[in-house]
């Protein structure tokens, strides 16, 4: 991963698949090669090949289980999502909790595979747990918030700049913070508090020009990494 850390959730709206889905993934990519800005889209784990296919930027999927291959109806494993391009999975969001057991065993399927790993937790007291694990990063997401459009960074920023003080304990591991994250000024807030990213769905995927928001996004998060270097 490189900093600025953008993680862009497409969750399972009606742009999340099909063509709206491909429409934005490409504007997405438009803006990360105009402003030389590595923005990772965490996708529906049917959309992973095409998107994968088209694009140039890291696709990741939603949530894989760390279960082996094998008779496990329904489930997702790393080797299947790296078999259709992925780069790595979302784990643990709070629209998808699964068991601390699941997320160790499913982080160090990923790892062997070389897989990135973003592990969702809702506080900042889990967050070296999770660290410790070893995941590529923790993305802080109080759960409330969420879809809210009230941002972390302004009404809770002590999450943040606590999350901060916790992964400093830990080595290698990124912190991205998200949960109502829609403008610039949020992004740019977050970092700034120390975050070496942001993590947003809705402000994307439910805009009327998604383009221009992630432009937004993009350009603040690289004016505050540079202001905090």
């Amino acid at each position: 991963m490189k900093k600025p850390i953008i993680i862009i959730n497409f969750k399972a709206y009606d742009t999340s698949f099909g063509k709206k889905g491909i429409e934005i993934a490409k504007k997405i990519q438009n803006v990360s090669k105009q402003y030389s800005t590595e923005i990772i889209v965490s996708v529906p784990a049917t959309m992973i090949y095409q998107l994968s296919s088209e694009l140039e930027i890291p696709v990741f999927a939603e949530h894989v289980d760390g279960v082996p291959l094998g008779a496990y109806t329904g489930s997702i494993m790393p080797e299947m999502i790296k078999d259709v391009g992925a780069k790595g999975s979302l784990l643990n969001h709070s629209e998808k909790r699964i068991r601390l057991d699941e997320i160790d065993d499913a982080l160090k399927r990923l790892r062997g595979l070389g897989l990135e790993s973003v592990v969702c937790v809702d506080r900042y007291d889990l967050v070296v747990p999770m660290s410790l694990l070893k995941p590529t990063a923790v993305l802080i997401e109080p759960p409330e918030l969420i879809g809210s459009g009230i941002s972390v960074s302004k009404a809770k920023p002590e999450v943040i700049t606590r999350a901060v003080n916790e992964i400093s304990k830990v080595k290698d591991v990124y912190l991205v913070a998200g949960a109502g994250i829609t403008t610039g000024e949020d992004a740019y807030r977050a970092i700034e508090l120390g975050a070496d990213g942001i993590g947003l769905a809705s402000a994307v995927m439910k805009a009327r020009d998604p383009e221009k928001i992630v432009e937004e996004l993009v350009i603040n998060s690289l004016k505050a990494c540079d202001e905090n270097e």
